[in-house]
């Protein structure tokens, strides 16, 4: 299942990118947007992230592309350790 829902994964970022208008159009546009670039920059950030989220999930890498964002959250950088 880890496998299905990782290439889900992907095709959904691929069409986030692609339909990212009609998704930024939907969404409407926060202030906080603004400071980032607008609401289509972060369709894409958020669709770049999905899509490595979901190779480093394929390949079974996620712990250690995710190691500097969890050792930055407290309670949690002592529990996980790359390997």
């Amino acid at each position: 299942m880890r496998y299905f829902w990782s290439i889900f994964g992907i095709i959904a970022s691929v069409f986030m990118l692609k339909f990212r208008e009609r998704i930024g159009e939907s969404m409407g546009e926060a202030e906080w947007m603004q400071y980032v670039g607008g609401v289509y920059t972060v369709v894409v950030v958020a669709a770049l992230f999905i899509f490595f989220w979901c190779v480093a999930t394929l390949t079974g890498t996620e712990r250690l592309f995710f190691y500097p964002i969890i050792f930055l959250i407290p309670k949690m950088g002592n529990t996980l350790t790359p390997s």
